[in-house]
């Protein structure tokens, strides 16, 4: 059998590049086309990966994506998840395959896509008792409300699947709280915790978004790429183990956690490593929360719960890596580093 056609998108970006080191590992026999910006960038990722063909593009270069899509027998689209028109590149690019020959499709979401009720009502910090799994609860992640953060996205791919369900075969990750070294050739961190601890180093005093009762899930970039990696091998096996379209949605956490004890963590951390007077956190306004961070309300401050059950039940995946808490000392450091207070 000849070694599947990989396009992947977001190679030198944070998830894209640590799931392209992960499925590179694996199979270094795989042709892969990257779909990369700009030469420097190219340059970045052939160092590392001499055989790859690089794509030269962005995400708005639909006949580009959508000719590699044709051409492609897996795609791996960990680029941006709110980029509309290269999902509709993705989803006309796979309407060229056929059933005797069809694409497999990997589309990167987020659980941002859980926050509807934290933007319905602006409310910020709170508790909320809704609950999402992708097992029992796959059809609701399908049909999740249009007005949910990166649903729009989510649709184009869910509709590929519905028009041509046996010529086009999606999985769509989805993944919380991301954190942890990338292990890609571009950009190695991830953001949410790491723009808190920035906030924080900055202000030199810690906060709490609201009451700081909001919850969400978290999962180690390695792990994450665990996900993607399986997901990968059933593709080239013809499907394997997992599901897919109607079955195919995949939450990839390892476990909740309550965003104001990150933020006290954060606190207690930098104030240990001396880097500002004291541990105590305040309760800051949804205004002041803006003015540390644009997307500070929502990165810190909203609810997004999902068990992700369908990667554990199917092929068996085991994240194993340390929790978000456990790197919080690494996670500060990296930022007062950047902001040179190190």
């Amino acid at each position: 059998m000849a070694p599947p056609k990989v396009f992947l998108t977001g190679a030198t970006g944070y998830i894209g590049g640590d799931v392209f080191y992960a499925v590179h590992q694996a199979h270094p026999d795989w042709k892969y086309s990257l779909l990369v910006r700009s030469k420097d960038k190219a340059a970045q990722v052939t160092s590392k990966y001499p055989n790859v063909r690089i794509v030269l593009g962005d995400l708005d270069s639909s006949d580009i994506i959508e000719e590699e899509v044709k051409n492609a027998d897996i795609v791996l689209h960990c680029a941006d998840c709110d980029h509309v028109a290269s999902a509709e590149a993705i989803a006309k690019g796979a309407a060229h395959h056929t059933s005797e020959k069809p694409v497999w499709v990997i589309h990167t979401s987020g659980t941002g896509i859980l926050t509807v009720e934290d933007f319905r009502t602006n409310t910020w910090g709170f508790y909320r008792s809704k609950e999402h799994n992708d097992w029992e609860g796959v059809d609701e992640l399908l049909n999740l409300p249009d007005d949910s953060f990166h649903r729009n996205v989510d649709k184009i791919i869910i509709e590929a699947s519905q028009r041509n369900p046996e010529s086009v075969k999606t999985a769509i990750v989805c993944p919380p709280t991301i954190y942890g070294p990338g292990r890609g050739p571009g950009n190695q961190k991830s953001v949410q915790a790491y723009w808190l601890a920035a906030a924080v180093l900055k202000r030199k005093k810690g906060f709490l978004v609201g009451e700081g009762k909001n919850i969400w899930h978290q999962v180690h970039v390695q792990d994450l790429s665990d996900v993607y990696g399986a997901l990968a091998d059933a593709a080239a096996a013809g499907g394997g183990k997992a599901t897919w379209n109607d079955k195919g949605y995949y939450l990839a956490e390892n476990g909740q956690f309550v965003w104001g004890d990150i933020q006290r963590e954060v606190a207690r951390v930098a104030y240990e490593k001396k880097l500002i007077p004291s541990p105590d956190v305040e309760s800051l306004s949804d205004a002041q929360v803006s003015e540390l961070n644009e997307f500070g309300l929502y990165a810190w401050g909203s609810s997004s719960r999902g068990h992700a059950l369908r990667a554990r039940k199917l092929f068996g995946w085991s994240p194993s890596k340390p929790s978000l808490k456990e790197l919080i000392p690494e996670i500060v450091d990296i930022e007062a580093k950047n902001l040179g207070l190190l």
